[in-house]
């Protein structure tokens, strides 16, 4: 729930003087590095397209474009170029054309109409050459979209116009909180299902009422077409806030209009989607047995029957997609410190697929011929696109777009594993300093992941491969509520946010002391997020850290909960609100903030200043904490309005800030 995990590098300790000549990873390659999404198999197999993102250093602009690759040969062709904004690639299904978001020209207004700014709307480009059309001129833009059966039309989610849009224009601009976040300056609208023709047209709306298609935290949102083209899935949200989100259904409607009906009534469903061929069974993902301490689970339902048909794997399930048999799925998930594809029946256990080193790091698209793309990592290269032709088939790789990473000497690392307390079996991945020298002891930096909801695996991580180049070793425990070690370990967090998972890290922290390898005089912590919160936790409880990082840290839960966007989310790791008597205390028992006279650690504070996630109001608590009780810190505020900066200038700069602070108090 509280954004960013970040990432690690994998493989087996390093010997003194093994590639020596190359020079260490630093924050320059990190600017060079190139940031791949939304790989896309077209429905013959035969080709790929994907989103390929450059970083303009000079002007602190990303550049996206369009590529397609051939997955027989590998070569590859640009498709669109200096379009901003691009996301959601989708095939139409004969192939022949390839949809997608990109940033329009703003619409104009309607007399007295407010003013718009340029906003994603769908193109469809031709692959047989010739530039691609816009198709959607929704004012508010367009959040996701799906091509029908025959490719004849297209659905889209939009958001309806301010209820109080003349009031607004008149620059009267009041409105009543009620599941909104501290950041915003408006009532939000519900988001609303649309149709047009596929080669443009006039737009059909097919939805409307108080409940929304989307929320103003949630991804992109697709609605799923039936085989036949009749009716049109959604997730139905309660409203367009992200609060009340918990409580989704599947609803469809006919694709000409009419009142909605409800497909599933279990409440918290996302991703719907049809199996191939059929206008009747479909699936979603959804907290298993409803419970949002439990992980996703994929649900499968026709003729009014749902059934978690995960429900023998008993851990979360990341993404899904349809194999074409319209029998089985492929999903994508975490398994101890690797992320990992299955193949599940819809009747019988799942198996896991061997794909060597590679780990997945983006859902993969399954073609027609069963073929499957992804983006993936191993321990040692970043991002590339991979392909799979068929199940059992071993990973091949398409690209070399990070081929930086290969002309750098790299940590090596190793997956480490302990038993932590009430005997749940517990792992992380251990990054060995760049040019490790066996006798050696090494100053130790742990980088926690965030979430709770996620998991340290072993795929490339640019932080932890600076912090090894800079001469640390660095680990990355998982604990309590990570997603990778199955639903019992996750539900685990239930009411115990910061001292189980604390002792988790710190069992982990003793595991690796036991190597010899540790110099436990200088070990430092750190983290994003959650792992922010961790960091907070841990130096307000534990007295062994000569210096710290909190990175977007929630430091107060009730202060949190108050004004952040999930409310409601954070209920569900207490039992209730803070503001009810019957579960006042453990709010307040386990934020940070309770503890911060404790602290010793010399700490380094970050985080974005319109952060909705984690608001910046945790972060300006535990400075002022830690300031006035003789602590060294410092407080570093990014003008971004995201919970990471997205910027490549930032995310270096908040690399550098961290890498130099641990560099300063533990050498």
């Amino acid at each position: 729930m509280l954004g960013v995990a970040l990432a690690l590098a994998a493989s087996l300790p390093a010997q003194a003087g093994a590639a020596t000549a190359k020079p260490p990873f630093q924050l320059r390659d990190v600017r060079r590095m190139v940031r791949l999404s939304e790989p896309r198999i077209a429905p013959d197999g035969r080709r790929i397209a994907l989103i390929v993102t450059r970083f303009d250093w000079a002007t602190d602009q990303s550049r996206p474009r369009i590529e397609l690759v051939d997955a027989a040969s590998a070569r590859a062709r640009v498709l669109t170029w200096h379009r901003k904004g691009i996301d959601a690639l989708r095939w139409s299904h004969d192939g022949t054309r390839l949809a997608f978001l990109a940033k329009a020209p703003a619409v104009k207004p309607a007399p007295g109409g407010l003013k718009t700014s340029p906003a994603p709307q769908v193109f469809v480009l031709p692959m047989d050459g010739g530039d691609a059309r816009q198709i959607t001129h929704a004012p508010r833009g367009v959040a996701g979209f799906a091509w029908s059966p025959h490719d004849a039309r297209i659905a889209y989610i939009t958001e309806d116009a301010p209820a109080n849009a003349k009031a607004l224009a008149h620059h009267d601009g009041a409105f009543e909180v009620t599941d909104g976040n501290f950041r915003l300056r408006n009532a939000l609208a519900p988001w609303h299902l649309w149709v047009v023709g596929s080669t443009g047209g006039k737009a059909v709306r097919l939805t409307r009422g108080p409940y929304s298609l989307q929320t103003d935290r949630q991804g992109t949102p697709y609605p799923a077409w039936s085989a036949d083209g009749r009716t049109i899935a959604f997730i139905r949200y309660p409203g367009p806030y992200w609060g009340p989100s918990f409580h989704s259904v599947v609803d469809e409607i006919a694709a000409t209009g009419g009142t909605p009906r409800m497909l599933s009534a279990r409440q918290g469903a996302m991703q719907v989607r049809f199996a191939p061929g059929s206008s009747a069974r479909y699936a979603y993902l959804r907290p298993r047995k409803g419970d949002e301490n439990n992980g996703n689970a994929v649900y499968v339902g026709e003729a009014g029957h749902d059934r978690d048909v995960t429900a023998d794997l008993a851990r979360n399930i990341d993404t899904y997609a349809w194999m074409p048999d319209g029998r089985s799925l492929l999903l994508s998930g975490e398994r101890g410190t690797r992320s990992v594809l299955w193949l599940q029946p819809l009747k019988g256990r799942a198996r896991q697929l061997d794909l060597g080193n590679v780990e997945v790091k983006q859902q993969p698209s399954v073609a027609r011929d069963g073929a499957i793309a992804f983006i993936g990592s191993t321990a040692t290269h970043p991002d590339e696109l991979y392909v799979l032709s068929r199940i059992g088939a071993a990973p091949r790789r398409l690209t070399d777009f990070n081929r930086i990473a290969d002309r750098c000497r790299l940590g090596r690392t190793r997956s480490i594993d302990w038993t932590g307390p009430g005997g749940f079996h517990e792992d992380g991945v251990l990054v060995y300093p760049a040019g490790y020298a066996a006798g050696r002891r090494y100053p130790l930096v742990l980088v926690i992941h965030g979430g709770p909801e996620g998991a340290s695996t072993v795929v490339f991580s640019p932080l932890t491969q600076l912090l090894s180049a800079a001469g640390f070793l660095v680990f990355e425990p998982n604990y309590r509520g990570s997603t990778n070690l199955g639903d019992a370990y996750q539900h685990a967090i239930f009411r115990d946010t910061g001292e189980g998972p604390g002792e988790d890290v710190m069992a982990g922290l003793a595991a690796v002391e036991k190597l010899g390898i540790v110099d436990t005089n200088r070990i430092g912590v750190s983290g994003w997020s959650y792992g922010g919160y961790m960091t907070a936790w841990l130096t307000g409880h534990y007295d062994v850290w000569k210096a710290a990082v909190a990175g977007a840290a929630l430091t107060d839960w009730v202060m949190d909960y108050t004004i952040a966007y999930y409310q409601i989310g954070d209920t569900y790791f207490f039992g209730g609100s803070p503001w009810v008597a019957k579960y006042r205390d453990i709010w307040r028992v386990q934020s940070p903030i309770a503890y911060a006279q404790n602290v010793k650690a010399p700490t380094l504070i970050m985080g974005d200043v319109g952060d909705a996630n984690v608001p910046l109001v945790n972060s300006y608590e535990w400075y002022h904490a830690l300031r006035d009780n003789g602590v060294a810190v410092r407080f570093i505020a990014y003008p971004a309005d995201t919970h990471f900066p997205e910027d490549i200038v930032q995310t270096t700069d908040v690399y550098r800030r961290w890498v130099d602070w641990m560099k300063r108090y533990l050498r």
